[in-house]
């Protein structure tokens, strides 16, 4: 029914502007009528010259622009039909206005010139190829976006199913690191093992109802990392120095869930739990006018490597950051004996999937 009533408009538009234009031509043969009158057989002159122009149209839409995106037939012969139509809707067109509309309708004030006559063939493929020419025109861009518009959705379902596929790495990945924990704890018999249980269940609760949403707030991600803080605290005990420093300015904002995780995973993986004497893991969260600063620093052994090895969770987080942020920085500092990261979002820029583009 839209298509219909857009196609209806396009019409009306355009038999409006031909007849003004016509009145303008008429005028000088139609002094004698009142306004009125000349309006009316201007109007009737361009609603008959409408029928080929439609019929062409029409055709050159629904039938040769769908032959050829459909690649039905060979180019050449859609073309060649095209062209048949093109001279069969000058004939017709002719035809009407000699034979009809300058005895009928103009009652014959205008001067009766041959059916093939030069002037008025060209005046007829000009008139017609502009109303059939614009008409196909906006099809073809009607299908150009509709065609843009497929293209974004399945770019945004691929995204989108990227995204998940990542974050459900990410989940096994953190369970098996605190799995790691859990049990050894266990084997040193350690009466802190039920409590750490309880703060798994929390924590997979969190990662159960709250990582499957877009966004969260970033108050709800910092309660996250604290409880993961406070497993590590009881593993380690003493002989780990943990700081997590926080200053934010909203406490509403809003950001992409188990982002931040991954850089403190890392943190006690590949740092603490490598390291045989006192380590320490400072962490350092800021938010400002909606830009996250994220800086992650640990002691991890010399090996004599400066070269950075992203893990799963690197990996894996360095990607979501790419299809959620338009605007971000990530930079890993792998030192002798420390390991830092820094890390600096636009959260306002969270790139709703339905805006994604793959360019930042």
């Amino acid at each position: 029914m839209k298509r219909f009533l857009l196609h209806c408009c396009y019409w009306f538009i355009y038999t409006l502007q031909a007849t003004l234009l016509e009145m303008v031509w008429m005028e000088p043969l139609l002094h004698k009528f009142t306004q009125w009158d000349q309006w009316w057989i201007c109007l009737k002159i361009i609603l008959l010259l409408d029928i080929p122009k439609m019929a062409l149209a029409y055709f050159l839409m629904y039938v040769i622009v769908t032959r050829i995106l459909e690649d039905k037939g060979k180019l050449w012969k859609n073309l060649a039909v095209a062209a048949a139509a093109c001279i069969l809707a000058v004939l017709v067109y002719r035809m009407i206005f000699d034979y009809y509309v300058i005895p009928y309708v103009a009652y014959n004030l205008m001067t009766q010139k041959g059916l093939f006559d030069i002037s008025r063939t060209l005046l007829a493929v000009m008139d017609i190829g502009f109303a059939a020419g614009l008409a196909v025109a906006l099809r073809l861009g009607r299908i150009q976006l509709a065609g843009k518009d497929r293209e974004k959705k399945l770019l945004r379902e691929k995204h989108a199913t990227e995204l998940k596929y990542l974050r459900n790495q990410t989940n096994p990945h953190f369970l098996f690191n605190t799995l790691n924990n859990i049990y050894a704890l266990a084997r040193k018999k350690s009466e802190d093992t039920p409590e750490v249980v309880m703060k798994l269940s929390k924590l997979l609760r969190f990662m159960l109802y709250e990582s499957n949403k877009d966004l969260i707030p970033l108050t709800e991600e910092i309660r996250m990392l604290d409880d993961y803080l406070e497993l590590e605290k009881i593993r380690y005990s003493d002989r780990l120095t943990i700081t997590f420093y926080k200053e934010l300015d909203s406490e509403s904002q809003m950001v992409a869930p188990l982002l931040l995780l991954p850089f403190v995973e890392n943190a006690f993986k590949h740092g603490v739990s490598e390291t045989r004497f006192d380590s320490y893991v400072h962490i350092s969260l800021t938010l400002k006018n909606g830009i996250l600063t994220f800086t992650i620093e640990n002691t991890k052994e010399d090996n004599g490597k400066d070269k950075v090895t992203d893990s799963i969770g690197l990996s894996n987080v360095r990607r979501q950051l790419e299809l959620m942020y338009a605007h971000h920085t990530l930079e890993v500092f792998n030192q002798p004996n420390t390991f830092k990261v820094h890390l600096t979002i636009h959260l306002n820029s969270h790139a709703n999937l339905s805006l994604y583009h793959s360019g930042r």
